[in-house]
C-alpha cells in the first residue's frame, strides 16, 4: 500500500459521512484514487464529488428555520 497522503482538496469519505462521521479520505497517486482508512472505501475523484453530493442532501436545510409544518 502506498503511504497515507492529503490529495489536492480534503474530501470526506461518502460512506463513513452517510453514518455522521468525519472522515477524511487519502490520496493514491500510483493508482490515482481515493481511499478511507476506517472502512475501506476506495473511489475516483469524480466518484467521491457525486457521492458526497449525495450525503450532503441530508443537511441542506440545516440553517432554515420552519415555523410551519404543512
Amino acid at each position: 500500500m502506498a503511504q497515507a497522503g492529503k490529495g489536492r482538496l480534503n474530501y470526506r469519505c461518502p460512506s463513513c459521512f452517510l453514518r455522521d462521521i468525519d472522515m477524511d479520505m487519502f490520496y493514491d497517486k500510483e493508482k490515482n484514487e481515493y481511499y478511507c482508512l476506517r472502512c475501506q472505501y476506495t473511489g475516483s475523484e469524480a466518484d467521491v464529488l457525486e457521492k458526497n453530493q449525495i450525503a450532503r442532501m441530508r443537511y441542506r436545510a440545516m440553517m432554515k428555520r420552519f415555523t410551519t409544518f404543512d
